[in-house]
């Protein structure tokens, strides 16, 4: 599901256990430093066998009473959900009530392509119905409840993307259909069939189906950045369900994934099957690369909340981060937790700005394209500051780290300007793009 942010920081630290492979200290300076430079709210949770080695929270579950987060600081995880709803659908399998080839058609008739899309199209994403997320009225009515009936008939009114198992694309819309496929076998709400089947037999004590945001049960709001923060829209939980609906902290999903790859969930042989990937998608699951290292686990994002969860078997290290407002690029936290771990090198961010005049920005505007990948960049400007908007995305402030290097922390993205060679080069990530000036 979508979105972003963060806000002015004060922390919350607990360290606790030990590990000999771990060392606490680089996390401790990069969560120092993103609070100081009002760029992180959120928690994260490191577990090594079994047992919590590392955790910490910065940030707040509400700017508006100054309420600080904490570790009991619950967060809506978006589609981390989804390896939840993978689990319960497996564990249907397991109790004979579905299989994975059978078709949706007696689920969802209106849909098209029904009588081919299997239940396995579904979890790995190969069934091409259109994600209705992508709908240019979702934001319009995202806030609002929504009947299955509406969301079944959403769904249904959208064109197939792609013939059924050709190929793997990314839907939000398979995995709430899932939803209502468990609601129909176990005959019970979304809500009642994740605390059956997961919650209550791993005894997860903040973990459930979310709905209007309780500051009082220790749920958070979430957060958007544009110079200040700005309180995120809440999507109804009515809409999301298995894809995306589910509220937890990274304690409790250590404990999920812990056990999901103990085989105390599903058996091992449908966790491999959950693993096996198809033009990148598993079946709840995607991997993770770590320089020769693999790990498993899932990302989420919904309104301004961000999270990911991640698992290397060999090592029985589980990870978790949660999110509710960021301005710095969260897979940079992770490769840093995992730094620390595996003795890998890391640099600190530089938060460094520079102030810019309105002419300094003059000779960087304009419409930038390159040969490397199949998007424009537009750079315009407000007042002092550089604006950046690729093809089909929304704009974003940069940050004047020299004065010919702009930066935008929230996606690790740094924009280098040369305008004597009509040049812009993007870097992320560690690669870098040529952009020429048209």
């Amino acid at each position: 599901m979508k979105k972003i942010i963060i806000t002015s920081l004060f922390t919350l630290i607990t360290t606790i256990g030990f590990s000999q492979n771990f060392n606490p200290q680089r996390l401790d300076s990069l969560f120092l430093l993103l609070e100081k430079n009002n760029k992180y709210m959120g928690s994260i949770s490191i577990s090594e066998n079994g047992k919590t080695i590392y955790t910490k929270s910065i940030g707040y579950d509400d700017i508006a009473s100054s309420k600080k987060s904490s570790i009991n600081t619950k967060y809506r995880i978006g589609s981390i959900s989804k390896m939840f709803t993978a689990s319960m659908i497996f564990k249907a399998v397991e109790e004979k009530k579905i299989n994975l080839n059978q078709t949706i058609d007696k689920y969802f008739p209106t849909v098209k392509n029904a009588k081919t899309i299997t239940i396995s199209n579904l979890l790995n994403h190969r069934s091409g119905i259109h994600d209705f997320t992508n709908d240019e009225d979702y934001l319009k009515w995202s806030t609002e409840f929504q009947s299955r009936d509406k969301m079944i008939a959403r769904i249904a009114g959208g064109d197939s993307t792609f013939e059924p198992n050709t190929k793997g694309q990314y839907s939000n819309s398979n995995y709430v259909l899932l939803s209502f496929i468990l609601e129909d076998v176990y005959k019970k709400k979304f809500g009642e069939i994740l605390n059956l089947k997961i919650v209550s037999p791993l005894k997860l004590k903040n973990t459930y189906l979310g709905g209007k945001t309780s500051i009082e049960n220790n749920e958070c709001f979430s957060y958007t950045f544009d110079g200040k923060w700005n309180k995120e829209n809440e999507t109804d939980m009515s809409i999301p369900l298995g894809a995306g609906g589910i509220v937890s902290n990274p304690t409790d999903l250590n404990l999920f994934i812990e056990n999901l790859f103990a085989g105390k969930i599903v058996s091992i042989e449908h966790l491999n099957e959950m693993k096996t990937l198809k033009d990148k998608y598993g079946m709840g699951i995607f991997e993770f690369p770590y320089f020769e290292l693999k790990s498993y686990g899932h990302t989420g994002g919904i309104d301004g909340f961000r999270s990911v969860l991640s698992y290397f078997p060999n090592e029985k290290l589980a990870l978790a981060i949660t999110s509710n407002g960021i301005n710095y690029d969260n897979n940079s936290i992770l490769l840093c937790a995992l730094s620390s771990y595996f003795h890998k090198p890391y640099t600190m961010p530089d938060f460094t700005t520079i102030a810019i005049t309105t002419e300094t920005l003059d000779p960087y505007l304009g419409n930038y394209g390159s040969p490397q990948i199949p998007l424009k960049i537009a750079i315009s400007k407000k007042d002092k500051t550089l604006i950046a908007q690729a093809t089909g995305q929304p704009s974003f402030p940069l940050e004047a780290a020299a004065a010919n290097i702009f930066k935008f922390d929230q996606a690790g993205i740094a924009l280098e300007f040369n305008p004597d060679k009509k040049e812009m080069i993007l870097k992320q990530g560690g690669k870098e793009y040529t952009f020429t000036k048209e």
